[in-house]
């Protein structure tokens, strides 16, 4: 997602990357007995990975593309590694469905590394285009016109609709259209679309802090956001032919009100490698076991 500006002096010491937001288990013998057949079989898997901050994992070691603030052990590598699949990881932090189809700046679109040949793709996109780390910025921004309310959603709810509701509904035939330029560049690869992870506490009980300057009432608005963004994902998945894979439940209780050690996902500014409100290597770990799990029984089997 892109660049977040916290309100808080500790938050705003941390420098994010320019146009941020978005345990690897090993895969059940059976997917493993068939990833080796593959392998055997003189034929490894072309994988390509495509989407946004949550699948390059800005910040988390090591840095392979500075320009895409991608990462060595983000999911993608990690699924690779585990399957034996020929990588192309082309996810770059900052990109938009629209850069799946265009240039991100000297960045070539995300759709180039497609082709025919291609067996699987994973994409995780979306944030962006609802501009989420905006919406975060502002929630830590109005925080402290009322730190025990919810002055975000407040924000976000004056008109008289909820304009983060109105802007997922908006990237939803964007999605669809991702979806369909997939199918087309890449007509016989098995498509997987990744969501995003438990950013905010399960029970919408928050943590305000220096490090998290949120009001306590709007930890529940921002989870409920990111649940209807993976809801409308999941929908677009399911209509646009493709895979949904739910990374949200698995990481449940490793949001970043936990403590470090049990976080999976880093605070406004960061204890571990990674970029505010973002994964870290743990958290990149267990998106790849969500989707290893998922590909176990939907695409080795194939």
């Amino acid at each position: 997602m892109q660049r977040l500006f916290p309100a808080s002096r500790a938050a705003r010491a941390v420098t994010v990357g320019a146009a941020l937001l978005s345990a690897g288990a090993a895969l059940v013998s059976a997917g493993a007995t068939t990833a080796g057949a593959a392998t055997d079989s003189r034929h490894r898997a072309d994988y390509v990975a495509l989407g946004d901050s949550y699948a390059s994992a800005p910040m988390v070691p090591g840095q392979v593309d500075p320009t895409c603030l991608r990462s060595d052990h983000n999911y993608p590598s990690l699924v690779a590694g585990s399957t034996a699949a020929r990588l192309t990881d082309v996810s770059c932090a900052g990109a938009t469905t629209a850069n799946m189809a265009s240039v991100q700046g000297a960045v070539p679109a995300q759709f180039e590394a497609l082709d025919r040949g291609t067996d699987l793709v994973t994409v995780t996109i979306g944030g962006n285009d609802i501009g989420f780390s905006t919406i975060l910025g502002t929630c830590a921004q109005v925080s402290a016109t009322d730190p025990s309310g919810a002055p975000c959603r407040a924000h976000y709810t004056a008109g008289g609709t909820d304009t983060v509701t109105g802007s997922i509904q908006q990237t939803a035939p964007k999605v669809a259209q991702v979806l369909r330029g997939i199918h087309h560049r890449a007509p016989h690869a098995r498509v997987v679309v990744v969501g995003y992870p438990d950013l905010f506490p399960e029970d919408g009980v928050g943590c305000t802090s220096a490090r998290v300057p949120l009001a306590a009432g709007d930890f529940s608005y921002l989870r409920d956001k990111e649940k209807e963004l993976n809801k409308m994902l999941t929908r677009q998945a399911h209509l646009g032919g493709a895979k949904y894979v739910d990374t949200y439940t698995p990481t449940v209780g490793h949001d970043l009100c936990q403590p470090v050690g049990n976080r999976w996902i880093e605070t406004f500014a960061p204890e571990t490698p990674a970029a505010p409100v973002h994964p870290n290597a743990a958290g990149e770990s267990a998106m790849a076991g969500a989707v290893q799990r998922g590909l176990a029984h939907h695409f080795w089997q194939h």
